[in-house]
């Protein structure tokens, strides 16, 4: 039997405990990173996870011990890549995403890298005084002048494109001009939790558009639910009110009279009794009603919007605002009933 050193038993006990311990289990690449930056972050993440880099042997021996306690666990081996960790925490797996993801930190070119976009060097003033940086910036490709006492940047440049290898002569002017074309943290390549496995594309999503959707959806739903009138606790108050305007609004327009109609009903024949004498020829008409149609016609503009009756379907999202609005039209019954007489008499 083949002697297994000490330490890689000890590493692959600490990368069990990490999976034993945590809700959420994810594979994680740490490639490009310097130490200092990797050591950063992983103090910046302490307080929510657990971490360890390991060989990837040790990583899917670890994985694989823990699929009886973890079933589906062991699926992460099959997407381990490039310098691997083994990540611990009990956030779920869409929370880990968006917060590995906040945590990127620029790095600059070291020259030999292909560029990750294409890299642009903004026209402008530098903070760098006259001096060797003007050749050293035009030696790259970066037209650079002396104005005022500063170097300046003439034009706006492109000095290297998407995929084309960065020169250490470029990433050293690049440096100097603190463009940091490189993004680096920890890559999340698949998590597991109860027994599923998430990969990125999974976990990408816009929580801004997805929070618009849930109070979309309960806004339609609560809408469907009024309209359908189905009873909730939620739904009570808006289908009785709703209830209570189609109601009036139906006793209006039968002409029911009650305590809550009279007054509208009233109201409403004296609006249709100014309409219609507003259309009749003036010959027609007493002096006291041709002075109401005449009156009716100026306050038109200002008053048409509130003399607008309410339909069931506003009814039904409102506060009985238009209710309101048809009260504040009304008239006294003597009133109305002697511009009836004038009009038929």
């Amino acid at each position: 039997m083949a002697h297994v050193a000490d330490w890689k038993k000890d590493t692959v006990a600490k990368l069990r405990n990490i999976i034993k311990d945590h809700k959420t289990v994810a594979v994680v690449r740490v490639d490009r990173i310097p130490g200092v930056q990797l050591q950063n972050l992983r103090a910046h993440l302490r307080d929510r996870m657990s971490f360890m880099v390991a060989k990837k042997t040790l990583i899917k021996l670890a994985l694989e011990s823990m699929k009886d306690e973890k079933p589906g666990v062991e699926k992460l081996t099959d997407i381990l890549d490039g310098q691997a960790a083994i990540l611990g925490t009990d956030m779920n797996p869409f929370s880990l995403y968006k917060i590995l993801n906040s945590n990127v930190q620029p790095m600059p070119a070291k020259g030999g890298e292909e560029a990750p976009e294409d890299i642009r060097v903004e026209a402008g003033e530098t903070s760098f005084p006259p001096g060797p940086i003007v050749g050293e910036l035009g030696k790259v490709g970066i037209p650079a002048a002396i104005d005022k006492g500063k170097v300046i940047i003439r034009k706006t440049v492109t000095p290297v494109k998407k995929g084309n290898v960065i020169s250490r002569d470029l990433a050293l002017a690049l440096t100097k001009l603190e463009i940091f074309p490189f993004q680096v943290g920890i890559a999340l390549d698949g998590a597991w939790e109860e027994g599923l496995i998430y990969r990125p594309s999974d976990l990408d999503v816009d929580m801004d558009a997805y929070k618009q959707d849930l109070i979309t959806g309960a806004q339609l739903a609560m809408n469907l639910a009024v309209f359908t009138a189905y009873m909730t606790p939620k739904t009570a108050v808006p289908i009785i009110r709703k209830a209570r305007i189609q109601a009036l609004n139906l006793a209006v327009n039968t002409g029911i009279l009650n305590k809550d109609s009279s007054d509208l009903i009233l109201s409403k024949a004296y609006g249709e009794m100014l309409a219609l004498a507003g259309i009749m020829s003036a010959e027609a008409l007493d002096e006291d009603l041709r002075a109401l149609v005449a009156g009716a016609a100026a306050a038109q503009p200002a008053s048409a919007a509130p003399g607008e009756a309410a339909s069931g379907e506003e009814a039904a999202t409102g506060d009985g605002g238009k209710e309101k609005e048809a009260e504040e039209e009304e008239v006294s019954e003597e009133d109305a009933m002697a511009g009836l007489g004038a009009l038929f008499g």
